[in-house]
């Protein structure tokens, strides 16, 4: 069910992600927090990408308090750093992971913003350094993840009907069947390494933004179809399943192919 599920992805996968992503709120969601690095080894020192992000516009949210600390089952290996203070939102910090392979959790206690002080929140992320950065260590329930991050950026907020929408059929029609649940833990681990890089890319460029929003505006078409049918047992997901996949295969692979076929033979003639 997954494999199958997974080709809805196609029209989000144009862009490669080369780094590893993940993006987490504070404890009281007042900020989002993302990392991003390349493949960590250990003993090697590795460059943190961290954005300090506003959980409405997924903008980096400048001058912001924050402290660091990094430890492996309970022995640190780096900080808690002094309370420091970024004006840009986003800062790039080297760690060398020097136990080891396994997990490695990086805590941040983060304080007020600049002219609007917060109270202190916490946010804990699970980093894998080596062979164990592939294996996934825990699902994370869709709801406490970052949210339809692309369709967002696209349709510049998370009220947006379209993305709305993709939160109703989640929470109300995937997540009702056990395959559907399986299907969106797997969809979480993919859709997270990727779609930050994204949401940025459209936020800085308009043009892109747009061509993003019209290559969804199929998909959400063909999936709002689910918003009229009857999803109760395993059978029936798997059928409309397949019947959104062909759907999306036609519109989003036939189609231009069929395109740039009847092209080919009207320049050959």
């Amino acid at each position: 069910m997954k494999i199958l599920l997974a080709f809805l992805l196609i029209p989000l996968l144009i862009i490669p992600a080369f780094a590893e992503s993940q993006v987490l709120p504070t404890e009281k969601g007042t900020l989002d927090v993302k990392l991003s690095h390349d493949p960590i080894e250990p003993n090697v020192e590795t460059k943190i990408n961290i954005d300090f992000l506003n959980p409405q516009t997924q903008k980096v949210q400048e001058h912001i308090d924050y402290t660091i600390s990094v430890s492996k089952d309970g022995e640190r290996v780096f900080g808690p750093i002094p309370l420091t203070h970024t004006s840009v939102g986003s800062v790039k910090i080297p760690i060398e992971f020097n136990l080891g392979e396994g997990v490695y959790t990086m805590d941040f206690e983060i304080e007020g913003i600049l002219f609007q002080p917060i109270p202190k929140e916490t946010v804990s992320f699970d980093i894998m350094v080596g062979e164990a950065h592939a294996q996934p260590i825990k699902d994370v329930p869709p709801e406490e993840n970052g949210g339809c991050l692309i369709a967002t950026a696209a349709f510049g907020s998370e009220l947006a009907p379209q993305v709305q929408q993709l939160r109703e059929l989640r929470d109300n029609t995937v997540l009702t069947t056990e395959s559907g649940t399986m299907f969106m833990s797997g969809f979480n681990q993919l859709y997270y390494s990727f779609s930050p890089s994204i949401s940025d890319f459209e936020r800085e460029n308009h043009v892109f933004k747009e061509i993003v929003k019209v290559g969804l505006t199929p998909m959400l078409s063909s999936l709002s179809l689910l918003n009229h049918v009857n999803i109760d047992s395993e059978e029936e997901m798997l059928g409309y399943g397949i019947s959104i996949i062909m759907l999306n295969v036609g519109m989003y692979i036939g189609i231009p192919l069929l395109g740039i076929l009847k092209l080919y033979q009207f320049r050959k003639n």
